[in-house]
């Protein structure tokens, strides 16, 4: 245990991002024609700072809360984390295997069924059918869509999709868990049943980095926590 707590899982160094906001955008030529003539309907483009020098670390094992109110930057560095989307500046290091739970059922090909998709949800982690075979039904049954399993997902309510796309994720023993406000998932014993499973992933050593706005759920499941603003560490320290 004291190898897993000194050993880094994720390093973030420095990280910024900047997206470019489009005002007014046009598509037409008949648009940018009138843009000309009319300011009010011309194009602008405004360079956004979403992260601004962020730089923390987890340890193996550990489990880390980012903090913060909407538009302070968290999603955005938990998709950079992940590997979702590029930093402008900065560099992050992950050592082992990823499960991002940041929007549950990204993947889901509509067409297809429950079962089929947990295959192909499964494939984007890197995993093979015969690793997954063993584990389906433990999927399954977690899931509570034994009953659903066999019909197309464009059939499933938001919140059998949300089921379906955690199970599959917890279910594959990932080193490091990413989880983006998704433990309010379905019902309150689905929700209760969700944090017992992750917990007890922590007690086997899984490093966790949790989105939230409660510091009661990150003093829950975590030792430490980031507060973001504006893009920027502002906070941090032990819950």
């Amino acid at each position: 245990m004291e190898y897993m707590m000194t050993t880094p899982a994720v390093i973030v160094q420095g990280v910024s991002k900047t997206f470019v906001l489009r005002h007014n955008p046009v598509a037409s030529f008949k648009g940018r024609f009138i843009g000309v003539f009319n300011r009010r309907w011309r194009q602008r483009l405004e360079p956004f700072q979403a992260l601004d020098d962020v730089s923390f670390s987890v340890n193996r094992g550990e489990a880390i809360g980012l903090l913060g109110a909407n538009g302070s930057g968290k999603s955005t560095l938990l998709q950079i984390i992940a590997g979702i989307i590029p930093p402008t500046g900065g560099q992050v290091q992950t050592f082992g295997r990823i499960a991002p739970l940041i929007e549950l059922g990204v993947g889901f090909h509509p067409e297809l069924t429950g079962e089929e998709n947990i295959y192909l949800n499964a494939s984007l982690y890197g995993f093979q059918n015969r690793e997954i075979r063993p584990r389906f039904t433990d999927i399954v049954e977690f899931s509570e869509l034994q009953d659903f399993i066999d019909i197309p997902v464009k059939n499933y309510s938001s919140g059998m999709y949300m089921r379906l796309g955690f199970s599959i994720a917890v279910h594959l023993q990932p080193d490091i868990l990413l989880a983006d406000e998704i433990l309010a998932v379905g019902d309150a014993s689905f929700q209760s049943k969700c944090q017992q499973k992750i917990a007890q992933m922590q007690s086997h050593g899984m490093t966790l980095i949790l989105v939230s706005h409660s510091m009661a759920q990150v003093q829950q499941f975590c030792s430490r926590y980031v507060r973001l603003d504006h893009g920027r560490v502002v906070e941090s320290g032990k819950t």
